[in-house]
């Protein structure tokens, strides 16, 4: 048996929108959303032109990267830094007050190992309220980020992470819990 990707057939995939819809936001895209252009509201209205649900307060940074603005939900006053991918071919959602810090990558696609063909399989991904996604960490297919959990800088998470608890690493292990002050 050998691998045959010459064989992919990705006829199963739904990419949500038309070919031409698909074009046009590509080209928007990479002008206006992914440009180095300052401020969010360009963003946001973009976003929200294809299909997106952006709430309010919602600051979208230069460089940020969207597959398909159309299977994405961003909840209210979340940050998105720059170079932020989201690679969503399945939908994420990402709740009020994220942050996704510079670089960060959510992937909700991979393929099946054992297939010969390399079979495209795609996993939602949530970002539950107060979650913080550090520079450069990546989110994997199929993963809840529980409500202010923290992904550390360069760390990799394949699995849940819990409610209010730090990770780091690759894979992500948990190191403390996450524990708010009180504002005076």
């Amino acid at each position: 048996m050998a691998i045959r990707l010459q064989d992919f057939g990705n006829a199963e995939f739904a990419r949500g929108r038309s070919l031409p819809i698909e074009v046009l936001w590509t080209l928007l895209s990479a002008l206006f959303v992914s440009s180095w252009l300052p401020g969010s509201a360009h963003r946001r209205f973009l976003l929200r032109l294809f299909g997106a649900n952006i709430g309010d307060g919602v600051v979208i940074k230069p460089g940020v990267r969207v597959k398909f603005p159309w299977r994405l939900t961003v909840g209210t006053d979340t940050w998105i830094g720059e170079e932020v991918w989201i690679d969503n071919l399945a939908t994420v959602f990402i709740g009020d007050n994220c942050c996704l810090s510079q670089g960060a990558y959510l992937c909700t696609g991979s393929h099946d190992w054992n297939s010969p063909t390399f079979d495209l399989k795609t996993r939602k991904i949530q970002v539950d309220n107060g979650a913080w996604i550090a520079a450069k960490a990546v989110v994997g297919p199929g993963v809840t980020v529980g409500e202010g959990a923290v992904l550390a800088i360069c760390s990799v998470a394949t699995s849940n992470l819990a409610a209010w608890t730090i990770y780091r690493g690759n894979p992500a292990l948990v190191v403390a819990s996450r524990e708010l002050r009180q504002i005076a």
